[in-house]
């Protein structure tokens, strides 16, 4: 997999923003492939309202969001009405990431999160554009990073060190429970649990590594008033489901990813 991107692709054009969106549209077409089943993408035609690429097998759909520099905390979309409205529709988009160096063109990440892993609580509001706008009152949003488990981040490209292919659909396999969970404050819960689980950034953590963070999720859940035996529910579908083990004396640990 070649990581740089090719600027002649783009020298017909003088905005920058298109330069990079022909370039690093072309890479994702040539280099990526689809998480889910593995088969080519293709890409929509352009201006699509919704995605950049399918795949011709399975039929989901990708949208491409392209930065130079460091993935970060947050990353800038369009509007916040417009981004909720599709949090709930059956056709919202899964997304690629994409972060390259300014200088080289170099990729340095790409990664794909399901679209089953957005939910409205990872989608931020921004202030209103200023009445001197040229779009006076618009309203965007950004896209939360922190607030998305470390599961559900799966990288073709991380720090420029290529992933395997088998790993990337391994990764991608083991997150289909968080699809299968309709209930909406079910999935809540599963996916704050996990994010704090991600936070504490150690392969083996105890169950009080997790109890704190109990505040947090009693502010995210006001109506629970028993917030450590969710928090022990959650565990426990996480063992059934095979994303950690159990190893003892109120201690788990992650699963490790085949290579």
């Amino acid at each position: 997999m070649a990581l740089k991107l090719r600027l002649e692709l783009a020298k017909e054009y003088l905005s920058g923003s298109q330069r990079i969106r022909v370039m690093t549209e072309y890479w994702v077409n040539r280099s990526a492939f689809c998480p889910n089943c593995g088969s080519r993408l293709v890409r929509f035609e352009n201006n699509a309202p919704v995605a950049d690429f399918y795949c011709g097998s399975c039929w989901e759909e990708y949208e491409l969001k392209s930065k130079h520099g460091a993935i970060g905390n947050k990353i800038v979309d369009g509007a916040y009405s417009t981004m909720i409205e599709r949090l709930k529709a059956e056709n919202n988009p899964n997304f690629f990431f994409l972060t390259y160096d300014r200088i080289t063109f170099r990729i340095r990440n790409f990664l794909t999160i399901p679209k089953y892993f957005f939910v409205p609580d990872i989608i931020e509001e921004r202030k209103p554009l200023n009445p001197a706008a040229r779009r006076a009152g618009w309203i965007g949003c950004n896209i939360v990073m922190s607030n998305i488990p470390e599961l559900g981040k799966i990288y073709y490209v991380k720090d420029g060190i290529t992933r395997s292919r088998d790993e990337v659909l391994e990764k991608w396999n083991k997150t289909e429970f968080v699809k299968e969970t309709h209930n909406i404050d079910a999935k809540g819960w599963l996916l704050d649990v996990l994010t704090c689980v991600g936070k504490i950034r150690k392969n083996e953590f105890s169950l009080d590594e997790v109890y704190a963070f109990e505040e947090y999720l009693k502010s995210k859940h006001p109506l629970n008033n028993n917030v450590r035996a969710k928090i022990r529910q959650q565990l426990q579908f996480l063992r059934d489901e095979d994303i950690i083990e159990f190893v003892g004396r109120g201690r788990y640990r992650m699963k490790a990813t085949k290579k």
